[in-house]
């Protein structure tokens, strides 16, 4: 049944009232942290469902105007209203929130269980520091070693019991070419180690890494086929370190600067991510198949 809504197209919604002028319908999204991938998120989903509403909470209404340009209904609590909606994404980073896991429940809570809920994680949890191979199945480190893994793993088992799905993304970047969408800056490690030059992390570190298109096709991808209780992984397949990928950077021709060095020695290793299961299970494929490709069409 849809439920009807009032959403003003004029200012930021932080208020709404019952109205039959707009409704909840059988497609429509809500995005739980609409940044850079959750914006993706809601452009994808259109193409997939042209007349759709898609909706965006976040936390405060800095960027509500934005959010309205680009075809999502913001407001600072479409969760604690009691509507449901039929698909809904948390992309909300923990240190935006006071109460992430009671953010996160207020998100299944509005979920009507009809299409998909789908939580973004990370692969922190994972049990492997030593430039290892992981996949969907690979052990989880047990409560209590960090609280940052802590806060990822109670969120996951959070979404689980309520029948959602989690998809572990690896370190996600994007180029220029979509900075009108993406809060006009370069997201990624390599924009990040390209500005500073030289770096006091341990170069021979393996990263994993997919492109924001991706991760957001990906995310579309699962939500579409209303998985139940799931653990996807999201990554190119091929895995490179520091120093791999600022080698890949400096030869590309693409950057004005250059990167110097890594300087570290003793800091952690890494982890090599396969999710072969993941394309299999979803029918994906990513549009960049590695990190040498994406630099290849700039």
């Amino acid at each position: 049944m849809a439920t009807h809504l009032h959403v003003s197209q004029s200012a930021p919604t932080q208020n709404f009232e019952v109205s039959p002028s707009l409704h909840i319908g059988h497609n429509d999204l809500l995005i739980v942290g609409p940044g850079v991938l959750g914006r993706l998120v809601a452009q994808k989903w259109r193409q997939e469902y042209p007349g759709c509403h898609v909706f965006g909470q976040t936390v405060t209404t800095d960027h509500h105007e934005e959010l309205i340009k680009v075809g999502i209904s913001p407001s600072l609590k479409w969760t604690g209203a009691g509507q449901k909606f039929p698909y809904v994404i948390f992309c909300a980073p923990p240190y935006q929130s006071s109460d992430y896991h009671g953010d996160l429940r207020l998100a299944a809570l509005s979920w009507n269980g009809e299409g998909s809920f789908l939580f973004t994680s990370s692969s922190a949890p994972y049990d492997c520091s030593d430039n290892g191979s992981c996949d969907e199945d690979t052990p989880v480190v047990p409560i209590g070693r960090s609280r940052r893994t802590d806060v990822l793993l109670n969120a996951e088992n959070i979404v689980l019991e309520f029948g959602g799905s989690v998809i572990i993304i690896s370190i996600m970047f994007v180029p220029h070419a979509n900075l009108d969408l993406l809060n006009k800056e370069d997201k990624g490690a390599h924009a990040y180690w390209l500005e500073k030059g030289s770096v006091e992390f341990r170069p021979d570190h393996i990263l994993n890494l997919i492109h924001y298109e991706d991760a957001a096709s990906l995310s579309v991808a699962i939500l579409k086929k209303k998985f139940r209780g799931q653990i996807f992984l999201g990554c190119d397949n091929h895995p490179l370190s520091r120093q791999e990928i600022m080698d890949l950077v400096n030869q590309s021709g693409k950057f004005s600067k250059k990167f110097e060095k890594f300087t570290g020695t003793d800091d952690p290793l890494g982890k090599r991510l396969n999710n072969s299961r993941t394309r299999q299970e979803v029918g994906w494929e990513p549009k960049y198949s590695s990190f040498a490709h994406f630099l290849d069409t700039l």
